[in-house]
Parts: C-alpha cells; structure tokens; sequence
C-alpha cells in the first residue's frame, strides 16, 4: 500500500474539511501547480470550476435555431418551442430558463464554447468524469490529477513547512462532500478531513513518538498534515469571517444548492483568502427519463436545473462585483458528457458525446467559440454530436492567459500540447516571467486523430499576423471545404474538419500564410 492509498484508507482523501454555511469546506493542500500559481506575476486571480455532474444535455441548453426543423424531428417530445429560447445571436438561443446568462451574454461577461469533448469519448459515468479530471485520453489510464501532477516531482517534502509566510492559505477548496481526484499525487493525496477546526483532532497514537517502522513513518506524515489542517482551517474561518454577502440576488438558502456554494466562495474571496482554485458542483443532469414536463417542455427536472445554473453563477458575479472582487474571478463549467441528438421514448436523452462550456466573469472574451452542431435530418438512436474543441484546450488556456502558466508547466500538467483558444479578453492575458510565448516559425501540424472517422483537428501557427488559407482537397485535387480565410494575429490555431457525407480515402491539406506554402495527407476510414 502506497502513501497515498494509505490515506485513502485511514483519512478522507484529499483535503481538509469542516462545516461552513452548512456546507463540507475542502482545503487542498500545496501542489506545484497551485504553487506555481500562488507566484505568478499576477498573485491575486481566481478560478471557480462549476462541476454539472451526471452529462448535461447540451442540445437542450445551447439551442441551435438555425436547425430547429431537424432538433424538432429528432426530439419532438422534449424540445422547447422555438418562441420560448433566449436569443443570443440570429441563429443561437440559451433554454428559457436561463435569463441570467442571456444577461451575462449580453454584458460581454460569459463565453460560449460548442462541442466540447475529445478523441473516442467514454459514455461511463466513473470514466468519462476520471477523463475530465485527469486530463487522460480515452486509452489512458491516470492515477494522476491534472492539478496534481507536480506533487512529488518539485515537492517532495510536502507536507513540510506549510503554511507559510507566502502561502498562508489553502490553495484551492472544494465545497461539498465529494473529493475531486485532479489533485491526486503519484503517491500522496493533499491534505486531511476534520469535522470542526474549532477542536482538537486527535490521531492513533496519541502525542507520543510513533514507532521506528514503516506505519509510524506514514502516522509521522499523518500528524504533520493534521497539524495543517489546523492552521489551513483556521484561516478559512478567519476569512469567512470578514466579508458579509451583499446581493440580493441569491434564491433564498437551501433552495439552491450552487447558489449556496457560490455565496461562501464570494465570501471567502471577499475576506482576503489567497485561494486561487474554488470547486462547487451541481448534480442531477442524467436525465435518461422525466427532463421536461410533456405539457411544457421548457419546464421540468433540466429546467430546473439549468435556472439553478443560471440563477447561482449570476448571483455570484452581482456579490462579487458589489464586494469589489471581480476583477480578479473567472468561472468554468464542465460535465463529464453530453447527452444523444434524438430523445427516448421517456421524455429524456441518453448519454451522449459533446458538451457545451461556459466561461464566465470581467476577464473573459466572451461571445461564442464555434459553431452550431450539425444536425442530420432524421437523426437515430446512435448518432452523436461532433466534436469541435478538446477540453484539455479549455484548460491550457485558462492556465496558460489567466494564470499565465509556462509552456513547461503546461507540458507537465496536460502532457502534451494543446492549442490555446480565444477565452480570456486580450486586456486580462497575462504573461508570467517564463509564460507563453509567440510562435517563431510557420507550421502545419499532422492532424489529429489520423486515421479519423467522421472528424479531425488540424492546426497551425504563424509567427506574425498573416493572410490564411487553409484548404481540404479529395485526392484529386479537387476542392472539399475551405476551413480558414481570411487575416489572423499570430499564434497557433486549431480547425475541426467534418468528413460527414464523403468516401473513405486519403484528403489532402493545404496552409497558405504570409508566404509559407505546405501540404499534408489525411486518411478517412469508414
């Protein structure tokens, strides 16, 4: 047994925890990234991951109107009337019972992005969530956390020596019961579950010395993180305790379980806790039966779900904004899957591929990232939304602009490059000493996945702002789909080819920008 199984075994994993605004809080312990960001040239930023727990169905949530025709025939039993959907643009609507986002959307403070997913996405529960939260790809198995990767690689003496001067607070914290395995270890989970920071906690052994053997080594450990959850809690405690809640806004407590997440966060930052990662979540959104009510589909169990989404995120950027900290706040929601294009016959969806994502605060682009999914005319049982964007790209880019993460963390967190997307407003970008830097040659990378079926990513960079084009021709040259055209700045961009429709064979590839001229071949197989 392994430090960290030993602690799974004998603590509760991961985090230090007591009751706050009847809610479990959980302190991470120090992990190199949280470190790394703690010391960033920009110390005071905070990111809010909103978990959706369950795979939200997307189709009811971003609604393509331009294809209405086709989301009525392959759904007819659960989609919302067209004249109900909240605009956002001509050809794109959020469900009816989200107007606080369509405010959001409107205020330029929340970006949209389509068709989030990844390569052979897994429709298990338990799988496709360990994917999401270690960042693997379908085939791989991690028993690492994306945030806990650098643990024993630049840490190895933790937990010793925290807190300190520079890190005086919990470096990310969860609020609720369930423990987030993206800040696993390779051998030691983060921190210690204790039930009142107000008590002494006491562990086997009592204050005498353990023993010379291997369990009084692992007790030693155990007593070391105790006694930092003591000092971790006491500073949440401290913090809760000086900033009150002022919007309005909130639905009543106990009404709405995010909503009540988000007003300790708000609360937490409003009193001066140097936390850079909060973790809330909102479960319910596997909806195989009963998603709408079958005399009005815009009301029901997603319904409701999706006003509590809404209703809490708006909430919190009215508090945040009123206790003078939202300069500072950026949130993203996530879900483990999307759900199936065509509805069951039990007023519900199936698990399903893409999932759309929402970032949200002042220092977001905000807007639209990709396009609406396309929609078959008669869609079956089996088929499924196409991937757009890999959420690992979310997630460098959040690390890589708002935190301003170097590309040698970014490698050691995703473990591998992805290409960054238009989330962060230029004016909030930030650049670290050792952060990102501007490509310096033209490139065209191999697509990826290849050999594919029906989608693949292509991507590219140029090192000045250039006149792009980017070409898919069938084999014998004849045009397929021009997939970029047109002015763009410099840096790496991404582009998603659907072979939807086409044969089987090999498609050729071709980038022109500001005189940089290359051709690469792509295998589709049926």
């Amino acid at each position: 047994m392994n430090r960290r199984d030993f602690l799974q075994h004998t603590l509760s994993a991961g985090t230090v925890s007591f009751m706050l605004g009847g809610f479990t809080v959980k302190a991470y312990g120090r992990t190199p990234l949280l470190d790394a960001l703690l010391s960033a040239a920009d110390v005071d930023r905070v990111l809010v991951l909103v978990q959706l727990i369950g795979g939200n169905d997307g189709l009811n949530m971003v609604i393509p109107l331009d294809q209405y025709p086709q989301l009525m025939a392959a759904r007819s039993n659960i989609v919302v009337d067209q004249t109900k959907v909240l605009q956002l643009t001509a050809a794109t609507g959020l469900h009816p019972a989200m107007t606080g986002f369509q405010g959001l959307y409107g205020a330029g403070q929340l970006t949209v992005i389509q068709g989030v997913s990844y390569p052979n996405p897994n429709f298990s529960h338990f799988r496709a969530t360990d994917i999401w939260l270690t960042g693997a790809d379908y085939n791989q198995i991690l028993d690492t956390g994306w945030l806990g990767r650098y643990l024993e690689q630049e840490f190895p003496g933790y937990p010793g020596g925290y807190p300190s001067t520079m890190a005086p607070d919990p470096l990310g914290i969860q609020i609720g019961s369930a423990v987030t395995p993206a800040l696993d270890g390779d051998s030691v989970s983060m921190g210690l579950a204790i039930t009142n920071p107000n008590s002494s906690y006491i562990l086997p052994g009592g204050s005498d010395a353990p023993p010379a053997t291997p369990a009084g080594h692992e007790l030693t450990f155990v007593r070391e993180v105790a006694q930092q959850a003591q000092a971790y809690g006491s500073s949440i405690k401290t913090a809760a305790g000086k900033a009150t809640n002022l919007s309005t806004k909130y639905p009543a407590k106990g009404t709405n379980p995010l909503a009540d997440q988000l007003r300790i966060v708000a609360q937490l930052i409003a009193g001066g806790l140097r936390t850079r990662l909060y973790v809330v979540n909102l479960g319910g959104f596997d909806t195989h039966s009963a998603q709408v009510v079958g005399t009005d589909t815009s009301t029901g169990a997603h319904a409701k779900l999706l006003g509590q989404l809404s209703d809490g995120i708006t909430a919190f950027m009215d508090d945040i904004t009123l206790l003078g900290v939202a300069s500072k706040v950026i949130g993203m929601t996530f879900s483990e899957f999307g759900r199936r294009i065509k509805s069951n016959a039990s007023l519900g969806t199936d698990h399903g591929t893409c999932v759309p994502m929402f970032v949200f605060g002042n220092g977001v682009a905000g807007g639209l990232v990709g396009t609406n999914p396309v929609l078959p005319a008669a869609a079956t049982v089996n088929d499924n939304l196409q991937m757009q964007y890999d959420f690992r790209s979310v997630y460098a880019t959040v690390l890589q602009d708002w935190f301003g993460a170097s590309n040698a963390e970014l490698q050691s967190v995703l473990l591998k490059s992805y290409v960054k997307m238009p989330l962060i407003s230029p004016s909030s970008v930030l650049s670290a000493p050792g952060g990102p830097t501007a490509p310096t040659a033209y490139e065209l990378d191999q697509n990826y996945p290849n050999p594919f079926n029906p989608t693949t990513v292509i991507s590219g960079q140029w090192p000045q702002e250039s006149d792009v084009r980017l070409v898919v021709y069938d084999i014998l040259g004849r045009e397929v789909i021009v997939l970029a055209s047109g002015r763009y700045p410099a840096g790496r961009y991404s582009f998603t080819f659907d072979g939807t429709g086409l044969a089987s064979g090999v498609y050729l590839y071709h980038l022109d920008a500001g005189g940089f001229s290359t051709t690469k071949k792509m295998t589709l197989v049926r």
